[in-house]
């Protein structure tokens, strides 16, 4: 590469010679051949395994759609005077071993207002748990985020009702994986019908929408939502606690769910989505028409969902209304808000944060 950039330069052969440190003819023969000289061996070197490969082949082939491990047949071709270690015999079986087809991703698209994919993220067990509860529509791709301590069907139901809020309406459908504050059994009925959760399914009446189940270990089917979920880890979660740890503080669900907002509205809604390559903010203008009204607020019995059989000699009366558990305004390892804003008020401005 040298020769030739000289040679491009203008340099005669004798000093290009001169100047690499080599004979006149070297440098000509280079020039002659036109490309670097690469090693080539001539005669390829049986190894130690080039008499089994064929006993290899069949082997596997007999087995086949199943695959013997190489630790197996290591021993067995040892028996039969193979000298050469199970690396060589590693290499030799991952060359030939078939691959299987992937399965195949479909990626479908909905109408407007059509469907919702609804998920729980978990970032941290314990005696002070967080979880986050993640909308995303699907159409728009806009997404509400809350963060929570608990994932029961009175906190689902209520960060249900806020995110509807928050994004404008209804949808006609919403996605759920098998979470048990949604479906207690699936085909439970002759017919094949799921046995929903009592207080979940009275919700879905109340606001209109249809509640629709992934099948079992294809979480997948809500990749909508489930990309959202990793891209609010990445670029949501591990910044923020990154920014707090140094100075000893937890993050705790208020503080989040105050980042959180205005993360969705500057960063996450803001940005310009991989697929639909459109601002999610701006697809949610054109949904928000399609979306069903907001429902007036649910006052169902989430307590009477599993009515316990009355006591002897208990008279029978009407439950109260239960009240969904909010979110307390403060905890126990809450710090001042005045604490976290020092902090994070940093973060929001870093142009590489809102990237």
């Amino acid at each position: 590469m040298e020769i030739e950039v000289l040679r491009r330069h203008g340099f005669s052969l004798r000093r290009i010679a001169a100047e690499v440190g080599c004979a006149v003819n070297t440098v000509r023969s280079h020039l002659a051949a036109g490309q670097a000289p690469k090693y080539e061996r001539r005669v390829k070197r049986a190894t130690k395994l080039a008499a089994f490969e064929s006993y290899l082949r069949e082997r596997q082939r007999m087995a086949y759609p199943a695959w013997i491990p190489a630790t197996v047949l290591w021993r067995e071709i040892e028996a039969q005077g193979y000298g050469g270690g199970m690396s060589q015999l590693r290499a030799f079986l991952s060359g030939i071993r078939p691959t299987a087809p992937a399965d195949p991703v479909v990626r479908f698209e909905t109408a407007p207002g059509d469907q919702m994919q609804i998920d729980w993220i978990e970032f941290r067990k314990g005696a002070d748990p967080l979880y986050a509860f993640c909308a995303t529509l699907g159409y728009s791709r806009a997404s509400h985020v809350e963060f929570v301590s608990d994932m029961k069907v009175g906190t689902l139901i209520a960060c249900h009702e806020r995110a509807f809020a928050a994004l404008g309406g209804v949808p006609r459908r919403l996605l759920y994986d098998n979470m048990k504050t949604v479906v207690l059994e699936r085909d439970a009925g002759e017919g094949g019908e799921h046995r929903y959760h009592t207080a979940f399914l009275d919700f879905a009446r109340h606001c209109g929408f249809v509640i629709q189940l992934c099948r079992p270990f294809r979480a997948r089917t809500k990749g909508k939502v489930e990309r959202f979920n990793g891209y609010l880890r990445r670029s949501f979660y591990v910044p923020l606690v990154a920014r707090l740890k140094p100075f000893g503080v937890k993050l705790d669900a208020v503080t989040a769910n105050a980042e959180v907002r205005r993360w969705l509205a500057e960063v996450a809604n803001e940005r310009i989505h991989g697929t639909t390559r459109a601002k999610p903010i701006d697809r949610l203008q054109e949904e928000r028409p399609h979306l069903q009204a907001l429902p007036p607020p649910w006052r169902g019995d989430i307590a009477g969902a599993r009515p316990r059989p009355p006591s002897a000699g208990a008279q029978s009366r009407e439950r109260p209304p239960v009240v969904v558990e909010r979110m307390r305004a403060e905890t126990p390892t809450q710090h001042p808000l005045a604490v976290y804003q020092q902090l994070l008020e940093p973060l929001w401005r870093d142009p590489e944060v809102l990237a």
